[in-house]
C-alpha cells in the first residue's frame, strides 16, 4: 500500500490506475484514508525533523516562508480563484524552510488568499519546536527571508514577537520613486532555497495540480513528501 501511494504520488494517476502489484486502488486509498485520520505522515515528518536535527543539525538561523500556487481543477475547501492563471481554481502551499530547505512548516490555502494572511499560521505552526540555540547550545538570532508578497505589517508584527530578524523584499507602493541602488556590505542570497524545495515538491505529479477536493487529503500528501525530502538530508 506504501509503495502503491508512493507511485500515485510520483505519477499524479488515480487510484484506480495503479498497477496490481500494489494491491487493489480502492483498498490503497482506504488505507491512505487511515493514515490521513491518524495524521501519520506528519508524525513522520516531525521525527525525521527530530532525527535530522540530532545527526545533521537544524539550521535555525536563516528560515525562508515563501508559497506556491497550485491549480485544483475540482475545487474543494481551502480552493479560490487563481490570480495569475485566469481566475481558474487554485489552492496555495505556504512553505517554511530552514538554511538548506528542509521544510519546517506547511500551511493550505485558497489561491486568492493573501500571502501574508498565511504567514502568522506558518510561522506558529511547526511540526517540531522551534529553537533559538545550535547543536552545541550557543544562541543564534533567527533571520526570516520573504519576498514582496510579505511587507506587510502583520508579518513583521508576528516575526517580531516570535524573534525573528525579518528580510523581507520591499513593496512598492503607487508613487513611491525606486530604491536607491544597494552598496555595501550585504548577506549572501538566501532565500532560494524555499524555490528549490518548491521544485522538488512539484516534481511529484500529485501535487504539482491538486486533485482532492478535500484539504486533508492533499495536505496529507505534501506531509509525506516533506518527510521524504527531509530524510534525503540526512544521506
Amino acid at each position: 500500500m506504501l509503495g502503491g501511494l508512493l507511485y500515485r504520488l510520483r505519477t499524479g494517476c488515480q487510484w484506480k490506475a495503479i498497477p496490481a502489484e500494489f494491491g487493489s486502488g480502492s483498498t490503497g486509498h482506504r488505507r491512505f484514508q487511515e493514515w490521513q485520520q491518524l495524521a501519520v505522515f506528519k508524525k513522520v515528518w516531525a521525527h525525521q525533523l527530530r532525527v535530522y536535527d540530532q545527526k545533521v543539525g537544524m539550521r535555525w538561523n536563516w528560515q525562508s516562508l515563501d508559497r506556491a500556487i497550485i491549480p485544483a481543477p475540482l475545487g474543494g475547501t481551502k480552493t479560490g480563484k487563481n490570480p495569475v492563471d485566469r481566475a481558474k481554481s487554485g489552492s496555495k502551499r505556504n512553505v517554511l524552510v530552514d538554511r538548506r530547505g528542509v521544510p519546517l512548516a506547511l500551511v493550505i490555502a485558497a489561491a486568492n488568499k493573501q500571502d501574508y494572511q498565511c504567514a502568522d499560521a506558518a510561522l506558529h505552526h511547526l511540526v517540531i519546536r522551534r529553537s533559538w540555540r545550535d547543536r552545541t547550545g550557543r544562541r543564534v538570532v533567527l533571520h526570516l527571508c520573504g519576498d514582496k508578497g510579505y511587507d506587510f505589517d502583520e508579518v513583521y508584527d508576528a516575526a517580531r514577537r516570535l524573534g525573528y530578524r525579518t528580510h523581507i523584499a520591499h513593496r512598492r507602493r503607487r508613487g513611491e520613486p525606486p530604491p536607491p541602488p544597494l552598496t555595501g556590505r550585504r548577506h549572501p542570497a538566501r532565500r532560494w532555497v524555499i524555490e528549490r524545495t518548491n521544485s522538488w515538491h512539484n516534481r511529484y505529479r500529485a501535487l504539482k495540480i491538486r486533485w482532492e477536493k478535500k484539504t486533508e487529503n492533499y495536505e496529507t500528501l505534501v506531509q509525506f513528501v516533506c518527510a521524504i525530502i527531509t530524510t534525503r538530508f540526512l544521506g
